[in-house]
């Protein structure tokens, strides 16, 4: 079966279409990365421990939470394909669905998090940042549930190309976690000094203000008036549920092999004590801002792409790739350069300690070397989010995190003694061969639509008046 083909867009036009659509989403992402910067300044100021403590509570949050967050993003590619079809009546009972997943994933992640802390001492983690880091485990866990929420709203809203709300209530959750994250941690107008807990506990009410307000502003919004989003109570419906879940899982754990190379590297190097842990930090933070860039880009591409397929436009999913490669290596060429060109400059603002600032800083070189294949792998990841191809490139991404970059990078770092340095050539070397991968994987997957039917749409719960939904 052949797609049909439309009178094609320039090339040029999908480009500026992507960049309008990823913009928000990219500086939405940005604020998010804002916020382990702003975690990172506070700790680092308050103390190296501090700092090492919130490394590795950051670490044992990021591991899980990557699971629930990639599972429910395949609401964007899912939301997209039924509004490029004409079929806008479905994405209410979807959405609602959805929140019975996010639902369940938090309370799900909570209890987690909750047996977590007592995981510190086993898993090596050097005893003077063991106290930091429970403490701020404990107090970020409560945020887990409303952070699931809000994911749900945000990716319904980002897969109908409307992405201002996900810019506006990221940089609106700084305005929370700023002053209330300082005041916490070193104990202003009266409340408790919590040191790396404070930090913790602003980020559990940062979620949930950002979740409530994300909430209001789709009850309220005339753009998703048609959708009657909050219109009913439906129950939770099995067909949805485990569509939503065999397109969403393997996400999640693409998302959690790649962001469990990056957390497990560093809780290895918070085996060796609080100025590597320290660096690493720093290093990883910064370098996490300038992902934010092509992950906004690779979610806009997502969404683009999907939205062709819900029209079966091959050409128009096509084309839509390759204005995202091109619009990830020009942002992935300034960020190599700064990166290594302002690399002092930048651990500068984050510690004064001199042994601190100065690994940071080598390390900074090394995050300059994986920018291109970090980009082109998040873009590919995107990209197949796009066409529902899931199952294969999780499969990809455990071989290239965790079948090359973890064996190389504690081989070099433990093994050989390299320490921080070794372990981020193993991120080095397992993000190049993703990138290798799954850009292959898209070429022959995209390549292959042409000549089979597209995949069918969600199952999708019905709105009923049958007992199975009230008002």
């Amino acid at each position: 079966m052949s797609l049909p083909t439309a009178t094609p867009a320039p090339l040029s036009a999908e480009v500026r279409t992507t960049a309008v659509l990823a913009a928000p989403l990219v500086a939405g992402h940005v604020s998010a990365g804002l916020i382990g910067f702003v975690d990172s300044v506070i700790a680092g100021h308050h103390g190296t421990q501090t700092l090492a403590a919130v490394a590795v509570g950051t670490a044992l949050f990021w591991l899980p939470v990557t699971i629930p967050m990639g599972t429910l993003m395949s609401l964007p590619p899912a939301v997209s394909q039924l509004d490029g079809a004409g079929r806008r009546a479905e994405i209410g009972p979807l959405f609602r669905q959805g929140l019975w997943l996010a639902a369940l994933l938090g309370a799900l992640l909570f209890g987690f998090m909750s047996l977590a802390v007592h995981a510190l001492e086993p898993m090596g983690i050097a005893p003077e940042i063991r106290t930091g880091a429970r403490a701020f485990l404990e107090g970020i866990r409560w945020g887990v549930p409303g952070f699931t929420l809000y994911l749900t709203m945000r990716y319904l809203s980002d897969g109908l190309h409307w992405t201002l709300p996900t810019m506006l209530l990221g940089f609106g959750g700084l305005v929370v976690l700023v002053p209330l994250g300082y005041a916490l941690t070193w104990g202003v107008a009266g409340l408790p000094a919590m040191g790396a807990g404070g930090l913790g506990v602003a980020s559990s009410i940062m979620m949930w203000t950002q979740a409530l307000a994300f909430a209001l502003y789709l009850s309220r919004a005339r753009r998703f008036a048609d959708l009657r989003l909050f219109a009913t109570f439906d129950r939770p419906h099995g067909p949805t549920l485990r569509g939503l879940l065999r397109n969403g899982l393997p996400i999640g754990v693409t998302v959690a092999m790649e962001g469990g190379l990056f957390i497990a590297t560093a809780l290895l190097i918070g085996r060796l004590g609080g100025v590597p842990s320290a660096a690493h930090q720093i290093a990883i933070n910064v370098s996490a801002l300038c992902f934010m860039v092509p992950m906004g880009v690779a979610e806009a591409t997502t969404v683009r792409i999907g939205h062709a397929l819900g029209r079966d436009d091959a050409q128009g999913l096509r084309r839509a790739a390759r204005a995202g490669l091109l619009i990830v290596l020009a942002t992935q060429a300034v960020s190599a350069l700064v990166l290594m060109t302002a690399n002092d400059q930048l651990v500068r603002v984050y510690t004064s300690d001199a042994a601190v600032a100065s690994l940071a800083a080598t390390l900074l070189l090394y995050a300059a070397a994986f920018q291109f294949p970090d980009g082109v792998q998040v873009l590919s990841a995107g990209a197949l989010r796009g066409l529902r191809d899931t199952r294969v490139p999780m499969l990809l991404a455990a071989l290239a995190y965790w079948g090359i970059g973890m064996p190389v990078g504690a081989g070099l770092g433990l093994g050989l003694g390299w320490g921080p340095r070794g372990m981020w050539i193993g991120l080095i070397a397992g993000l190049t061969v993703a990138a290798v991968l799954l850009g292959t994987r898209f070429l022959r997957s995209s390549a292959r639509l042409g000549r089979v039917p597209l995949p069918a749409g969600p199952p999708v719960a019905e709105p009923v008046g049958d007992g199975r939904s009230a008002q």
